[in-house]
């Protein structure tokens, strides 16, 4: 359009005058003249550069305006963009840190849910484990009870029970019990041992006095007893009667035989005259009907030991059971006293040891009754 105005303006039309686009209220019309002078032809063309650069003004002014609106739209679109921007980056921090925190808390469960389970099945076992314990002991006690039971029943005025009343025995064998009732070893003075504590032995024909160094020793027992042997009660019976009374020829069969009887896993059954030796170990190890596994001399065995769950016999002579069961009858003894089962006075109880502790003395010089 500039170049058509300029080119316009180069070549003015031959005829005509050019009137002014929008003329001032001050300009006065001038009556036309079929022919004007040099003044006159000058005016038109000075009116229209006027509008010329009028009109270029005019268009450079609506660039410039178009150009700050398009800026002002840019940058209010890049303001938007940058919002949107830390919108979305403050969006993915937060997913992230919720699938984090979703992923701890899933492993946290799983961990908790296994801790759960495996507290659980060790609860089941311990509980199953002392139910096991509960029942044994619960049936050995009932056993004990039924035998108890059975010699207070059977013994009356009439017909006293000479289990109950040693001192109705004969005497060659008031000096003796008879032990070992059951296999066990624990089960071996039942009877002997609970009956002394219903009917301590009175004294018969012979006089005593309480030692005062045993009896001090025996009296800081029992204010705690225990099986250790350690404690100075105990330590002089397992110097003195327990360790000599399971003094066997063969050593190392004795010394398994002494652990045995202490952890209460000795059992001691008759044997038939048929009866071969049964287990592992060789039979001139264990003996046999005609020899011992303890002395290792020529004896009649009519009874033979078997050392916990191992499935090996041994047999053994009449004096070595004797020996063995007068070990089985005191640890008996203590055991019940260390359980609260023995309720009686101080002194009595500490003659009964005593007595037990004479049966060891005897069995370990080689007397034992017939019926062994």
């Amino acid at each position: 359009s500039q170049v058509s105005f300029e080119g316009e303006s180069q070549n003015p039309p031959a005829v005509g005058h050019w009137k002014p686009l929008m003329p001032s209220k001050g300009d006065k019309e001038e009556p036309e003249s079929g022919c004007q002078d040099a003044g006159g032809a000058h005016e038109p063309q000075s009116t229209e550069q006027l509008n010329v650069s009028r009109l270029r003004s005019s268009s450079v002014e609506i660039r410039e305006k178009g150009s700050e609106f398009l800026r002002d739209e840019l940058h209010k679109a890049q303001k938007e963009l940058k919002l949107k921007d830390k919108e979305c980056e403050r969006l993915s921090k937060v997913r992230e840190q919720l699938e984090q925190e979703l992923e701890e808390l899933t492993a946290s469960l799983f961990e908790e849910a296994h801790k759960m389970v495996r507290e659980a099945n060790t609860k089941q076992a311990a509980a199953e484990k002392q139910l096991r314990e509960a029942r044994g002991k619960i049936d050995m006690l009932q056993a004990e009870v039924t035998a108890l039971k059975t010699l207070v029943i059977t013994s009356t005025p009439s017909s006293p029970n000479r289990e109950l009343h040693p001192q109705l025995q004969s005497p060659s064998k008031a000096g003796f019990r008879k032990g070992h009732g059951r296999n066990k070893s624990t089960s071996s003075a039942v009877v002997s041992a609970a009956s002394q504590s219903v009917a301590p032995e009175p004294v018969s024909r012979e006089c005593r006095e309480v030692d005062s160094i045993l009896f001090a020793e025996f009296q800081a027992w029992k204010e705690s007893p225990t099986l250790d042997k350690s404690c100075s009660f105990l330590d002089r019976i397992y110097r003195e009667d327990v360790g000599p009374c399971l003094d066997f020829t063969k050593q190392e069969l004795s010394e398994l035989v002494r652990v045995a009887v202490e952890q209460n896993t000795l059992t001691i059954e008759p044997v038939a005259s048929h009866t071969v030796p049964v287990g592992k170990v060789a039979a001139e190890e264990s003996g046999g009907p005609k020899k011992c596994a303890l002395s290792g001399l020529p004896r009649t065995c009519k009874h033979r030991i078997m050392l916990g769950d191992s499935g090996n016999y041994y047999y053994i002579s009449p004096s070595c059971r004797a020996r063995i069961t007068a070990v089985c009858n005191f640890f008996t003894y203590i055991r019940y006293i260390q359980q609260g089962l023995v309720r009686q006075d101080v002194e009595l109880m500490y003659w009964e040891v005593m007595r037990l502790r004479r049966e060891m003395s005897l069995a370990k010089l080689g007397f034992y009754p017939s019926e062994m």
